[in-house]
């Protein structure tokens, strides 16, 4: 993830979190972000919204070739 574009800074617990959240709480779950956000702790649901929103554009970035894997 781009550092300079992260507006708080995220803790690799915080990111296993999030990312095994992710995976539980899918696209159509209610309060989605909210539930999230408490598996995650120390984030508000518009911060780990916008983590998502965040990752979402690196990995386009990636698959247009913007960035290679091995930077």
């Amino acid at each position: 993830m781009a550092s300079g574009s992260v507006t708080s800074s995220w803790t690799t617990k915080q990111n296993k979190m999030f990312e095994k959240a992710l995976a539980v709480f899918d696209e159509g779950t209610p309060d989605r972000w909210h539930k999230i956000a408490r598996a995650v702790g120390g984030k508000t649901s518009d911060e780990v919204r916008r983590h998502y929103e965040l990752l979402v554009e690196d990995l386009r970035r990636i698959e247009k070739g913007y960035f290679s894997l091995k930077e």
